[in-house]
């Protein structure tokens, strides 16, 4: 992350000061020179500090602020500090951490080294420390602008038995030039740097008590004559925080929290490359996960206990299910949410033709591709679930309605998947149903069935599929375009698991595109029938097949594309280019 973590203080005798910084270098290796070559050379090279592009020397170490005797250093003259403004004793070499995996180096001292970044840090460290401060003078708070950039300060105390009200004040600052990332990073770094300060202020603390123990400071400053605060101090007022916290590696253990600091906040936040808009897929999982968060919000303890145990919730693209406790076969409702499945189950569609057959397998997919309630009856759930998954691939996200597995039958229009019990009775309506198909899982008669595929197979051998439907023409249909390139490719064995699963993206990709078009065309535009039936000609979807599936699929289109068609047929320059 380009950013600088520094700790202020304010002292009583120089204001705000700035005592110790970690800043980020990016720096290159110039061709032909290792990194024992520069150590040893001033050579010139480009760095970048906390974001700011310059050109500077490379050395072996960041000088300590006064410590140095260039008389071009950004930082304050050594007469100007007293013990409480000074961090790093003079000649230290400061701390330098090295990332390897990233070839960025840590870098810790008083002051940044660069002119106009210490003028950065200068102002951001006078402004928490003066003017942008929380109500009661402790705590977080932001603030910026594009030109000085944007600040992350935590304002603190520390106890000091020798200071104007037993403490001093002090604060931790983060700044960056991107404000937005920042903002997202508020609660990370809230949490990480009032760690460091709770153990600052436990040092402290303990330092603080053992001293008013001794000397208790109170009575002996009542008893004393009254003169001027500032002529009544003794030269130990001025503590530096080391003296205060008693621990001599205070500025290496703050190197070390500030730049995992830095390297975890930048960990944490990645830039991600799209190519091209999101899929209607992507929008609508970006839909329901805001949805599910949003009704997660809304419930509180009470109303979860106050809904019945025995219903069964769907979500549209996931499933939620709820057993009861007298039921032998639920033994454990979180399995649905178990990563790695027993070996009886479907892994791919090619998997799933195979050991259901080609003529069963086609009439299935028909339905699912038709948005027809597709019904599974078995007692093994991971089969069920593992058929769901794998059935699910061939329709977009926003069609697929779910309910796993139910010790009822649930009506077409809460599911189009429904995984049922065995002894579960469907309507006979729905068995002769044209819009429904029954995959049954039976014992098997005989040890194999078909013949095993690999060799950890031999689990789905005790099994018999039996798959029915109302509608015994479905098999014999043409059935819709989409259907057939996806047996075409399922049958070429030239074409591995992984490609198919590509070839799937792509064909839905393609069909939800004319889904838009008639969508636009239909519910929008409002053309008459005629102009749709052209249309329909064109993208080659005349028959009925492909029509009934458009249909189904518009379904499936994100809110966020249909609000977008709405509100742009409402805005009057549309209405107008219309006309």
């Amino acid at each position: 992350m380009n950013a600088i973590v520094a700790l202020c203080h304010f002292c009583e005798l120089h204001g705000p000061r700035t005592l110790f910084c970690t800043e980020v270098l990016h720096s290159p290796l110039p061709q032909g020179a290792s990194s024992g070559d520069i150590s040893g050379q001033n050579e010139q090279a480009e760095e970048e500090e906390g974001g700011i592009q310059m050109s500077s020397r490379i050395r072996s170490h960041s000088p300590a602020e006064g410590a140095s005797a260039d008389s071009s250093s950004p930082g304050p003259k050594k007469s100007d500090m007293c013990e409480g403004c000074r961090s790093l004793a003079g000649g230290h070499p400061g701390y330098v951490s090295h990332d390897k995996e990233t070839s960025i180096k840590y870098v810790s001292h008083q002051h940044p080294n660069h002119p106009q970044l210490f003028s950065i840090v200068r102002q951001a460290c006078v402004r928490s420390l003066s003017c942008e401060v929380c109500p009661g003078r402790e705590g977080p708070i932001f603030f910026g602008d594009e030109q000085h950039g944007f600040v992350f300060s935590h304002t603190f105390f520390i106890k000091d038995s020798l200071a104007r009200g037993f403490q001093r004040w002090y604060s931790i600052i983060t700044i960056m030039m991107d404000r937005i990332y920042l903002i997202n990073s508020w609660p990370f770094l809230l949490g990480k740097i009032r760690g460091i300060i709770d153990e600052l202020q436990g040092k402290a603390l303990k330092v603080f008590e053992a001293e008013q123990y001794g000397c208790p400071q109170r009575a002996q400053r009542m008893n004393t004559a009254f003169t001027p605060f500032l002529h009544q101090r003794n030269g130990n007022a001025a503590r530096s925080l080391t003296s205060l916290t008693n621990d001599e590696n205070l500025w290496a253990c703050l190197h070390t929290s500030f730049a995992w600091l830095l390297k975890a906040c930048g960990s944490r936040l990645t830039e991600k490359l799209l190519e091209g808009a999101p899929t209607e897929d992507t929008l609508v999982q970006m839909e329901k996960l805001a949805d599910l968060k949003e009704e997660s919000e809304g419930w509180d303890g009470s109303e979860e206990e106050e809904k019945p145990s025995s219903q069964t919730d769907v979500v549209e693209g996931q499933e939620l299910s709820k057993c009861s406790p007298e039921t032998s076969l639920m033994p454990d409702c979180n399995s649905w949410n178990v990563a790695h499945r027993r070996l009886s189950v479907f892994r791919s569609l090619r998997h799933m033709r195979q050991v259901l057959g080609a003529s069963a397998f086609r009439m299935l997919a028909w339905h699912v591709l038709m948005g027809n309630q597709v019904i599974w009856k078995a007692r093994d759930m991971d089969l069920v679930q593992s058929a769901f998954d794998v059935l699910r691939t061939m329709l977009p996200v926003g069609c697929v309605r779910i309910i796993p597995y139910s010790e009822q039958y649930e009506e077409a229009y809460r599911c189009n998947f429904l995984g049922l019990s065995p002894h579960v009775q469907i309507p006979s309506h729905i068995l002769s149903s044209e819009f429904a198909v029954l995959v049954e899982v039976r014992a098997a008669t005989r040890s194999s069935l078909y013949p095993t595929l690999f060799d950890d197979e031999q689990s789905l051998n005790k099994y018999e599929f039996v798959v029915t439907s109302g509608s015994p023409v479905a098999a014999d249909r043409v059935g819709p375009t989409i259907l057939n390139k996806i047996e075409a490719a399922l049958t070429n064995q030239n074409l591995s698991v992984d490609v198919v699963d590509q070839c799937l993206v792509c064909l839905k990709e393609e069909w939800m595109n004319k889904v838009k078009v008639l969508f636009k065309f239909t519910k929008v535009d409002s053309r008459p029938k005629e102009d749709t039936q052209k249309l329909l000609s064109i993208l080659g979807a005349a028959e009925e097949d492909n029509v009934k599936l458009l249909k189904f699929w518009m379904t499936g289109l994100s809110k966020t594309y249909k609000s977008h068609l709405m509100s742009t047929v409402r805005s009057p320059t549309s209405s107008e280019s219309r006309n």
